[in-house]
């Protein structure tokens, strides 16, 4: 169409927008389009900086897993050494002491004269001090390094409370106090040894501080836990010295001298054993306390959902019939040479017939002849690497007869007090006590 045709302005002037537009969506379409393209670009850019920032991120977990794998294993490591370095500790330290108890008490026997009979008394009770704070420093080491792992299992209360008050009553009486330990038919979650020796602590030290009136012990129901209490008469503590009593060697200054106290001089480390026991065992403890008038501490347990029944097989065993040791054929198997001599030489007093060994074919030796042995005291780490609680299945294999056995060790493991209990093995201890080892051997041999 020519212009000259076109007479209408305003028909032209919409002829020119439209072209206009039309030219405009164009170049928006192909704006658009290197708009998405830039887009595309950015993302892609930004797609692979966050696939190496997410490489990295896992390369650097992958190392982090490393690194506490190998933390893992070293810790493992260090504390699989520190068990060995405390339990040969234990056997190296209380070896030498074994042997004074047992040759002291051989030399006791031999005094006629007060003066030496005096003498003798002086040196076992210097060694006993000596027994009380070595065992104590090994327990404590031994809970600080993690060592020591509780059995939890469900633990009636009467027939802890009937032991500890065997156990106590003499040094009551002795000093005139009154204990008393109330019935009662809870069961509690604990590990049965552990919750002994804190409440063994506590009483012990309840009627050190306690010179007139006496302690009382019992329990009762708290929803689902069991709090035991244990309440004395004594002098009581200040009150700037309630966080110090559970501090190592602490002594309150009210504390009675050892020999009027009837139990001998305290260590200061009853409480700290304590306190270490309770986190173990997750329980709490608490006390309160007033001068002059006595403290009551509180131990608070989880409840056992198990029932108590009277006559139960962790009650107290029944004591020995009879002392009688005269003729007695006993096997002592023991590495180290002034222990086993010390052994031999009391075992000797107490009119035994003994043999001695110090490892498992010296021991299978001396049944060659025919010889019997009535009872078997043997160490648990013997020369050439043997154990005497093998060296003890062996002899019984030999003998044709499950002979009365005593693992008298320095090794404080549980694994080798669960062995000995499943093979009818007695454990007891070192440094021995001769009274207790007599005690024990009758009871064997009843």
């Amino acid at each position: 169409m020519s212009i000259s045709g076109i007479d209408d302005v305003e028909r032209l002037r919409r002829i020119n927008q439209a072209l206009i537009s039309r030219v405009e969506r164009s170049m928006d379409q192909q704006g658009n389009a290197f708009s998405l393209f830039q887009t595309a670009i950015n993302l892609e850019g930004r797609v692979r900086q966050h696939t190496e920032e997410l490489r990295g991120a896992l390369r650097r977990l992958e190392q982090s897993n490393i690194d506490l794998v190998a933390a893992k294993e070293n810790a493992e490591r260090a504390n699989f050494s520190k068990t060995r370095f405390l339990a040969a500790a234990s056997h190296d330290v209380l070896q030498p002491l074994n042997a004074a108890h047992l040759s002291v008490s051989a030399l006791s026997e031999l005094q006629t004269t007060i003066e030496g009979k005096q003498l003798v008394a002086q040196v076992e009770r210097a060694l006993e001090t000596m027994d009380d704070l070595l065992r104590t420093l090994l327990d404590i080491s031994k809970l600080d390094a993690g060592v020591v792992r509780a059995e939890i299992g469900d633990v009636a209360l009467q027939p802890l409370f009937q032991s500890l008050e065997s156990d106590f009553s003499p040094v009551a009486a002795q000093r005139g106090l009154d204990l008393r330990f109330l019935p009662t038919d809870a069961v509690i979650r604990t590990d049965r040894s552990m919750f002994r020796r804190i409440l063994q602590n506590v009483i012990s030290n309840a009627l050190r501080y306690t010179e007139q009136g006496g302690v009382l012990v019992g329990a009762r129901r708290r929803g689902n836990r069991v709090l035991v209490n244990v309440v004395d008469t004594g002098t009581g503590i200040p009150p700037d010295q309630y966080e110090a009593v559970y501090e190592e060697f602490h002594r309150g200054a009210n504390a009675l001298e050892g020999d009027r106290a009837g139990m001998g001089a305290g260590l200061g480390l009853g409480l700290s054993i304590v306190r270490r026991l309770v986190n173990a065992l997750s329980h709490e403890i608490s006390f309160t306390s007033r001068l002059g008038r006595g403290t009551v501490f509180r131990v608070l347990a989880t409840a056992s959902t198990m029932p108590y029944h009277n006559g139960r097989a962790d009650a107290p065993p029944a004591p020995p019939r009879g002392y009688g040791l005269y003729g007695t054929r006993v096997l002592v198997v023991e590495n180290d040479q002034s222990v086993r001599e010390a052994m031999a030489a009391l075992l000797s007093r107490w009119s035994c017939q003994v043999k001695v060994a110090s490892n498992r074919n010296g021991a299978l030796g001396c049944l060659d002849d025919g010889w019997r042995p009535d009872l078997i005291i043997a160490d648990q780490h013997l020369d050439h690497g043997d154990l005497g609680s093998q060296t003890i299945r062996h002899l019984r294999i030999k003998a044709a007869r499950s002979i009365p056995a005593l693992l008298v060790t320095a090794d404080p493991s549980g694994m080798l007090a669960s062995e000995a209990r499943r093979s009818g093995i007695e454990l007891m201890h070192k440094p021995v006590k001769p009274a207790e080892l007599r005690a024990l051997m009758a009871h064997l041999l009843a």
